[in-house]
Parts: structure tokens; C-alpha cells; sequence
């Protein structure tokens, strides 16, 4: 970190876990980000904005916000925060996608026990002075079947928790597989077996165009007329119509809904209803998921300002990156800056090679960081592991990644290839060895070399003959440029050949081209990673 610390701005009231897990590396301010007013003023020049739900992070709030890096959710939904906005201007939006899982499941199977056992009527009959037993009289859940639609994380929890009271537990999912299904102990049917089998049918879908509706008319003509629907996972998924008709007409026996169409909703038209239960979106209402959502962004944050490359960020297409994928990451984003230094004109295509063991594995990050490194000394804006890719797509430049498990000489090696608009071809490529994973550039254009990467490097392609490395150590010599490593390669005796020089510092200005003259060089370039 430098003297100034990077700015985290909370908009809104985070755990105090959630500020011990961003450190002592920030500054923290605060603001109420429920005040536009206030948002705009507080935004403008912080590299972090924390969120919750009320504050609207949106294209108008981004531009104001000239430092921004990271906007940080604590918690699932993404309702307030313009992604769209976010990414083109380069900045990463993350959220706490895991936080709620085992909030939203245990809520789904109070809702399912509620049901069953009629637990708020009776509640609130014995509150209002009655003592009616026998009218409140609820149903087993055990050896009764559950239907659950979507059989992913909450889902496979609300699976297990089910089956603890004995339950036979059926499934919907077109994407779960039958081993998976198998694993998990679970049935897997079709969406109109599971409707018509089940005694508790819960939805645990994402809200798409697809999904929307899914429980209306026509499965609740499906279900049986003693069957429960809960639907703790996004309004919309039941066609609130539809339901309160079915509950009306006893098509259904009753419904557990958490989330609704249109929230707040305090006035529906089934909520009068003594056969159904209803919260206010209370899936990740629990001490426990607020602190893991705080604290999971945070950690989030953090990665992001390091310059690092989050795996769950929303608005990057990383996933989660393997131990043995990861230090490739910035000696890819250096490969990039040492590709523009030494292009002499744009880029119209890209081809990112990982050769090697981890060739085998999910190498997507490696192809972010290249063109991270590429971009990030040849445009104006702030270049990101978000907008690199929407960069390229701008200025037409195709990329391609490339992976293949051969590697001769070293155990991974990463190249990135180019073809310039002029129409010539360039290529660095480069490894890391020995157990300190020292980054090293291996070849450039097909030069073959091996010199570790620091800070300044000085690039030369000239006619060898003898005499040339003298000169050129005394010409640097002679303005105090101190040669830390360097290597020659040559494509043949009395041919071309390429040097790479390691120095300990920037070139004085003038004396790149000074050099150039000196050797004659048909290239010569400077490369300064340390800015």
C-alpha cells in the first residue's frame, strides 16, 4: 500500500465485523447512501462503495465517481446497482452470492412446518382469546413427498433439512445431472410428475423471462388439491393471480410466500387468507447472513483493490480460479504491457497460448489479465480485469484463447501473439520457475531468451556483429544505467539478434535513441512495468 490509503466508502450500516474484515489498509468513511445528495458529494473520489439494498448505485452515481474500482453488495440481489454502467467504466461489481444460502433454507422449511402444522392461525386464534384445537388440527410432514424446483445450493440444503423428518424428497432440474440428483439422495422427475406427486412443492429458480410465472393456473391444476407451495426465492415465480384464485377455490390447500412482485406488498388480495403464511422477503434476514454478506464483500473489496482478480465478481468472466492458475495472472498482465511496448502499431488480433500443466484447467483469468496488460498503456480510461474485454470489442480486436498440454522446456509457458495493423506478427512469451515462481520472459518473437522481468527491461533487435554489447554497456554507463541481467539471442551466426536488458532504472531522456544509434538497432524499446 502507499502513504494514501485507498478510500472504502459505506453507504450504509455494515456489521462491525464487516470493517475488521476490510483492515487497516483503508481509509472508511461513511455516508447515508439513501441520500442522493449525499451520495453524489461522498462518491466522487473513493476507490470502494459498500452497499446494501437502499442505496442506488446507478450510471449517474459511477461517473461521479472518478476513482471508483469496486462497488461492493452486501448481500444477493443486484436490483440497485447498473451493471451495464459498472463495466464500462472498468469497475468491478461484486456480491455475497453464498451469504443467504442457509438462512433462505431454513426460513423455506419454517414456512413448510408452518404450513403443516398451521402454527400462525393457531398463534394468533389463541392471541385473540380462543382455544380451538381441533380446528387447527395440521398434517405430518413425514413419509409425505417434497417437490423442489431447482435443485441448486438452497435447494440442495432445503433437500437435506427435508429429509430429516423423513420426508421422500423429489426434484425438478434440467441441469442437475442423475448422479448429482443421486448423491444428494433425491428423486428427479419432470416438472409434471413433481407437480402432481407432491404433497409441499418449494421453487428455488432464478427470475428469467422463462421462469417468470412458472407456478400459475395451469401447475396449480396440476398439484394436488391437499398440496403446499412455498416460494421463498424471488417474486414473480408464482403467478400471484393465479395463486390466490387456486387457494380460494381450494385447488390447493395452502402457500408459505416470502417474496413478492411488487415489494414492499402489504395489501394482496391472499394475505386474507387463513391457509397461507406470509413474510417480508426475510430469506436473508438473520444476524448470521447479514455478518457473512459483510463480511464476504469485504474480503471481496480487498482482493479488488490489490489489483487482484475476484472470482465471484459478477461483472468478470473469471470464475474461480485454481491455486496453481493463479500466479500466472500478473506475469500475463506484465506479458501484455512488454506486447504493447514492443508493438509499433495497433493490435488487430490477439491469440492468448497457455501451454503446460495448467492447461488442463479453467485458464479464462490468464486471457482477462493479457488483455488487462495490453490495454493498460495504450488508452486513456482506467483498464480493468471488468472492461478489458469490452475495450477489445471496441477497437475490433479478436481475441482467441488457445491451451494445449505440450511444453518442451518448462512446465507452463504463456504467450501472447499479435497481429499488428501494419501487418506484421509479434509474440513475448514467458514461464515462472524454481519454488519462488520467479517471473521470466522466454522468448519474443520467436527469439528464444530467459531473463526474470523486473520493473525496467530495454529491448533490442539488431545486426549482430562483435563490438555491440560493449558499446552498449558503455553508453548506458555512462548515464549512470546500471545493467542488472541481460540476455542475447540471435536467429543465426552474423544474422539478427535480439537483447534484453534488466536495468535498475528508467532511461534518462534521450538516451533510447542514443542507444539505437549506437547499435543500430531496427528495434529498440523500453518497457517500464513500475509505473
Amino acid at each position: 500500500m502507499s502513504d494514501t490509503k485507498p478510500v472504502v466508502l459505506l453507504a450504509e450500516e455494515l456489521s462491525p465485523a464487516t470493517v475488521a474484515a476490510l483492515g487497516p489498509d483503508f481509509e472508511i468513511r461513511q455516508t447515508d447512501g439513501a441520500d442522493r445528495a449525499q451520495l453524489l458529494a461522498a462518491i466522487a473520489d473513493v476507490d470502494a462503495i459498500l452497499v446494501r439494498s437502499a442505496t442506488k448505485v446507478d450510471a449517474e452515481a459511477i461517473a461521479a465517481a472518478t476513482r471508483l474500482k469496486v462497488i461492493a453488495r452486501a448481500g444477493v440481489g443486484l436490483d440497485n446497482v447498473d451493471i451495464k454502467a459498472a463495466t464500462q467504466a472498468g469497475v468491478m461489481v461484486v456480491n455475497a452470492p453464498t451469504s443467504n444460502i442457509v438462512s433462505a433454507a431454513e426460513l423455506t422449511v419454517g414456512h413448510i412446518v408452518s404450513l403443516a402444522r398451521r402454527i400462525p392461525a393457531a398463534s394468533a386464534s389463541l392471541k385473540a382469546g380462543e382455544w380451538k384445537r381441533s380446528k387447527y388440527t395440521g398434517v405430518e410432514l413425514y413419509e409425505k413427498t417434497a417437490g423442489i424446483i431447482g435443485l441448486g445450493r438452497i435447494g440442495a440444503l432445503v433437500a437435506a433439512r427435508l429429509q430429516g423428518f423423513g420426508m421422500d424428497v423429489a426434484a425438478y432440474d434440467p441441469y442437475v445431472t442423475s448422479a448429482r440428483a443421486q448423491q444428494l439422495g433425491v428423486r428427479l422427475l419432470e416438472l409434471d410428475e413433481l407437480l402432481a406427486e407432491s404433497d409441499f412443492i418449494t421453487i428455488h429458480m432464478p427470475k428469467t423471462p422463462e421462469t417468470v410465472g412458472m407456478l400459475g393456473a395451469e401447475a396449480f391444476a396440476k398439484m394436488k388439491d391437499t398440496a403446499y407451495v412455498v416460494n421463498v426465492a424471488r417474486g414473480g415465480l408464482v403467478d400471484e393471480e393465479a395463486l390466490h384464485d387456486a387457494l380460494v377455490s381450494g385447488a390447493i390447500a395452502g402457500a408459505g410466500i416470502d417474496v413478492f412482485v411488487s415489494e414492499p406488498s402489504t395489501d394482496l388480495p391472499f394475505f386474507g387468507l387463513e391457509n397461507v403464511v406470509v413474510t417480508p422477503h426475510l430469506g436473508a434476514s438473520t444476524d448470521e447472513a447479514q455478518e457473512k454478506a459483510g463480511v464476504s464483500v469485504a474480503k471481496s473489496v480487498r482482493l479488488a483493490l490489490a489489483g487482484d482478480l475476484v472470482p465471484d465478481a459478477v461483472n468478470v468472466a473469471g470464475g474461480v480460479i485454481d491455486p496453481s492458475v493463479r500466479p500466472g495472472i500478473p506475469l500475463m498482465e506484465k506479458l501484455g504491457r512488454i506486447f504493447t511496448a514492443l508493438a509499433e502499431d495497433s493490435v488487430t488480433a490477439l491469440e492468448i497460448e497457455v501451454a503446460g500443466e495448467i492447461a488442463s484447467l479453467d485458464v479464462k483469468a490468464l486471457e482477462l489479465a493479457a488483455l488487462k496488460g495490453v490495454f493498460m498503456d495504450v488508452v486513456s480510461e482506467q483498464v480493468s480485469y471488468v472492461n478489458a474485454p469490452v475495450l477489445a470489442e471496441q477497437r475490433g480486436v479478436g481475441t482467441r484463447l488457445v491451451t494445449t498440454s505440450e511444453s518442451e522446456e518448462y512446465r507452463n509457458v504463456l504467450t501472447i501473439r499479435g497481429a499488428l495493423s501494419d501487418g506484421r506478427q509479434l509474440s513475448v512469451a514467458g514461464t515462472l520457475t524454481g519454488p519462488k515462481q520467479i517471473e521470466k520472459l522466454v522468448a519474443v518473437n520467436g527469439y528464444e531468451l530467459e531473463i526474470p522481468i523486473n520493473d525496467h527491461l530495454l529491448v533490442l533487435i539488431y545486426h549482430d556483429r562483435p563490438g555491440v554489447i560493449g558499446s552498449l554497456g558503455s553508453s548506458l554507463g555512462q548515464h549512470g544505467v546500471n545493467i542488472a541481467a541481460m540476455q542475447v539471442a540471435r536467429d543465426e551466426a552474423a544474422g539478427d539478434a535480439l537483447a534484453v536488458l534488466a536495468i535498475d532504472s528508467a532511461l534518462p531522456a534521450g538516451v533510447l535513441d542514443e542507444v539505437r544509434d549506437t547499435v543500430g538497432a531496427t528495434i529498440a524499446r523500453e518497457v517500464n512495468l513500475a509505473e
